[in-house]
């Protein structure tokens, strides 16, 4: 080479005939006495030293191989480079008082052994991969692994200890009886060293020895983990010392030299990219940390080409105030104990603990030539840090943290397009199984009680159907209300328990709760879906039976004066009591169809608000898994997962919240002083002279008198102000059904005979539904429901009137007892019960009177949908939907039913 400048362009030259060599720098011509290279340099024999310069610099013609003096005197040997003669090997001069080892001695990774020197067993240098069923020779290990193992146990050599160590780590710290691999012969080594005694009085910690397992026997866990506490307490609000988690690590290269000691900030431990600050969330105490990327293999290959190795450690400060260190236990995934992955199981007491890690091993997957890319890299593709709090701590007392490591293991095929997928974790755990027992015992003695108050509701619905035989219809109905009953158990238990944690999780200074983790919410999650499985029942049959009351207007007018009506078919024109208007009855109907799906809360802004406290107000952000009790979090913080337990305490807090005060203002303010549409519809059902005759029930209903105290409400607008002002100055009677008495509506028991009679008219009432269009009906289908409308109009309003003796009634109070259960005691034999109803329960046939069930419907409704998309947007917007699909169902098909019970035609209601 005659020139170069470092760039692409290079330009040669031959040497000439009688130079037959290039010099090692490439820039001359020389002669090489004992052959060349394949690259065309000269070489010497093993234990001599090229030179091709004088001692002043000055190129020679011919280079010279000089043989090193390995004599007493000297001791020297070829460098690695072969340049140098240099001291040889301290082992070589040990043991043949020379730099050869020769036969019988030993020679072995660059270190000379006496053959009378008791030697490890031979080392065999492979590594197992076993997800991909894998086991080649290692270069690493069959370079090091012997001469490793022979320095540690004949010299105590440290570095070879700890570079032994290492290779043990790279096979998955996995141990076999019958095998002589780098485990092997740590455990030969350690077993044969007991003499040296222990590290700090740590039995598992061998003096000159890596500390590699806590015991060489399954078994020992729960002593490492649980026998102890960690002596250091932690809050989540406090110095940064309580409040953060001071893991240190102590490094070691490959080949067992130590590098330093690092705290884990900074993204030491996780393989993927963040920020900083993200990164080291990590580590503040409470903050379940998950994080997980895909990173390709060249990227791997490039910054982890040397496995480092690390001993973990937790920081904490001694009652004297000094530092001291907790050595933190390793649970590998990948460990084999008798060609049985022990780890991987649930038992603790079969977990074989380790203490040494790697993130990346690129080197021990290299088969025959380490300067070349790796057959297999090995990859800590799962790193959790486990952090468990001691039971019935009251001052942040925790048990050490457990690091739990799965590695995979990746052909290297094209570095570029392949890829691997890797996480790392912090959680925080405590024992959940006294929680689980309370729950259990909630749940069974709530459970018991419903049973208890759903025999009640189907006795009383006995009652109140007049049927007193026990057949599949009253299981069928036991089974309806128990669904309902049971539904607001498991909704009971599930709002408890979410607000219990959000309160006491969230406000707890001093750390006494951790959060369930998300494998032990399945039980929580299962109860909100039976709850909503349930309820959703519940909500179908009150649906169903609102749509199917049976329900009459009573118009109590009479006719005023008479009219002359010619007679059709005979021409002759006679007189005829004047006809009674029908718009009252259409328009109480009216009425009465607009209050069909009125609630006490406004569905929309009941929706809009929850998701305005929970998106933009912060809400959220309680439901996070982490420490911080905050509304808000900065665009540069870390965000935890979301606890499912909280997320549904948040909303459901904040649900019953909002509706709280929506219907304390709905009853407090809006009804007292704005607009009463329940007692409204009352007073216009007075004014219009209308009574309501509602059956929920076969033998059970309301009644609602609505007959004037003026004797009719067919009348201009000047008499009906004369009838108001009269009534204002108490110039009348009262509106009540008995005399002097304000009582207008009734929850009535009627006798069997009263509803046989009812359905023969109503039969009659059915057979016609009306005409099917105002201009074209026949006559006859007109005049027979008229009929039937007129005689069970003639009917009720006798009845009520006490003109049928045989099918009186009385008017009695309800007993306490009565209005608590929600059941009638007494039985309707001969006469009917009329029940004093100051509360207007007829409401209980409307939305208006159901509001709890509607809105425990909600609420789950908008919980499941949000726990199954994690989407509190969708959950409100697919909430609000299903409340106008609902509402619309009850509107429409609570409109037929209303025009087929009353005779009232359906195109008048608007």
């Amino acid at each position: 080479m005659v020139s170069s400048n470092g760039g692409s362009s290079v330009i040669c030259e031959k040497c000439p005939g009688n130079m037959n060599g290039v010099s090692q720098d490439g820039w001359n011509c020389i002669i090489c006495p004992k052959g060349l290279t394949s690259e065309g340099k000269c070489k010497c024999l093993n234990d001599e030293i090229l030179v091709e310069r004088s001692v002043d610099g000055v190129l020679l013609d011919e280079a010279l191989c000089i043989r090193c003096n390995g004599s007493e005197q000297s001791f020297s040997a070829p460098d690695a480079s072969g340049n140098r003669c240099v001291r040889c090997e301290q082992t070589f001069i040990n043991v043949s008082k020379s730099c050869d080892c020769n036969s019988p001695n030993t020679l072995t990774g660059g270190l000379c052994f006496s053959a009378t020197e008791s030697l490890p067993p031979k080392a065999l240098p492979t590594v197992r991969f076993g997800q991909l069923g894998i086991t080649l020779r290692s270069a690493w290990f069959l370079k090091n692994l012997q001469s490793s193992a022979s320095a540690c146990l004949l010299y105590s050599n440290l570095t070879a200890c700890q570079a032994l160590g290492n290779m043990c780590v790279m096979n998955m710290n996995s141990l076999s009886s019958s095998n002589t691999d780098a485990c092997g012969l740590f455990q030969y080594i350690y077993i044969n060293t007991a003499r040296l005694g222990n590290v700090h009085s740590i039995a598992y910690w061998r003096q000159n020895l890596p500390w590699l397992y806590y015991g060489d026997q399954p078994g020992l866990a729960s002593q490492v983990l649980e026998a102890n506490n960690f002596p250091s307490i932690f809050s989540f609000k406090g110095t940064d010392k309580d409040v953060k988690l001071q893991f240190v690590a102590a490094s070691f290269d490959a080949a067992g030299n130590f590098l330093k000691w690092q705290g884990l900030e900074g993204g030491i431990l996780q393989l993927c990219p963040d920020t900083q600050t993200k990164l080291n969330a990590a580590y503040a105490f409470g903050t379940t940390y998950q994080q997980s990327c895909k990173i390709s293999l060249s990227k791997i290959l490039l910054e982890f080409a040397n496995p480092v190795f690390y001993d973990l450690f937790l920081e904490y400060n001694g009652d004297d105030g000094q530092q001291y260190l907790w050595a933190v236990p390793v649970l590998n995934l990948n460990l084999q104990y008798s060609e049985m992955f022990v780890n991987q199981g649930v038992n603790m007491n079969n977990w074989l603990l380790t203490r040494r890690f790697f993130l990346v091993d690129a080197l021990s997957g290299k088969e025959n030539d380490l300067g070349k890319l790796p057959r297999v890299i090995r990859i800590a593709s799962k790193i959790t840090i486990s952090i468990r709090l001691v039971s019935h701590t009251q001052r942040g007392t925790i048990y050490p943290p457990l690091v739990t490591i799965a590695y995979t293991d990746v052909l290297v095929q094209n570095p570029e397009t392949q890829s691997v997928m890797v996480s790392f974790s912090v959680s925080y755990e405590m024992n959940q199984s006294e929680a689980q027992v309370q729950t259990d015992i909630t749940l069974g003695v709530l459970g018991g009680l419903a049973v208890l108050w759903s025999l009640l509701k189907t006795a009383g619905w006995k009652r109140r159907t007049g049927n007193s035989v026990i057949d599949l219809q009253t299981l069928f109905k036991f089974l309806l209300f128990y669904a309902g009953d049971l539904a607001n158990v498991f909704f009971i238990i599930t709002v408890g328990t979410g607000i219990y944690w959000l309160v006491f999780f969230k406000a707890q200074q001093f750390v006494s709760v951790l959060l369930p983790l998300p494998s032990e919410e399945e039980d929580f999650v299962t109860y909100i879906a039976c709850a909503f499985s349930l309820k959703a029942l519940q909500f179908l049959q009150l649906l169903v039976s609102q749509l199917t009351i049976d329900i009459f207007f009573i118009d109590w007018e009479r006719p005023k004066g008479k009219v002359l009506k010619a007679v059709e078919g005979e021409g002759v024109i006679k007189s005829a009591a004047a006809p009674v208007s029908i718009w009252r009855t259409y328009f109480i109907a009216n009425e009465w169809n607009e209050i069909q799906t009125m609630r006490k809360i406004n569905p929309l802004f009941q929706v809009l608000a929850v998701l305005f406290f929970l998106e933009v107000v912060g809400f959220s952000n309680l439901a996070l898994m982490d420490s911080s009790s905050s509304l808000t979090r900065g665009s540069e913080s870390y965000i935890a997962p979301w606890s499912r337990i909280l997320r549904f305490g948040v909303a459901a807090a904040l649900w019953l919240a909002i509706a709280l005060i929506q219907i304390l203002f709905f009853s407090v303010f809006y009804e007292r002083f704005i607009e009463d549409k329940i007692s409204q519809f009352v007073d216009l059902c007075c004014m219009s002279n209308i009574s309501v005759f509602l059956l929920s029930h076969s033998c059970f209903g309301y009644y609602i008198h609505g007959r004037s105290v003026h004797g009719h409400a067919d009348t201009n607008m000047e008499e009906m102000n004369m009838n108001l002002k009269r009534e204002a100055e108490n110039l009348c009677s009262q509106r009540g059904l008995l005399p002097n008495t304000d009582g207008q509506t009734f929850q009535i028991s009627i006798s069997r005979k009263m509803r046989l009679h009812y359905d023969r008219i109503h039969e009659t009432l059915m057979r016609k539904r009306g005409p099917a269009r105002l201009l074209d009906s026949s006559a006859n289908t007109f005049e027979q429901s008229t009929r039937a409308y007129n005689t069970m109009n003639k009917f009720l309003s006798s009845f009520i009137d006490h003109v049928h003796k045989e099918m009186d009634y009385i008017v009695k109070d309800k007993l306490l007892l009565e209005r608590i259960l929600g059941m009638e005691f007494m039985e309707p034999l001969e006469k009917s019960l009329f029940y004093n109803d100051e509360g207007q329960s007829f409401s209980d046939v409307l939305y208006y009177g159901n509001e709890t069930t509607l809105l425990i419907f909600d609420i789950l409704f908008f919980s499941v949908v949000d726990l199954a998309s994690q989407s509190f947007v969708l959950a409100a917007i697919l909430t609000y939907l299903q409340q106008e699909i609902f509402r619309f169902i009850r509107n429409t098909l609570g409109q037929k039913n209303l025009a087929s019970k009353t005779l009232v035609d359906e195109r008048f209601l608007i």
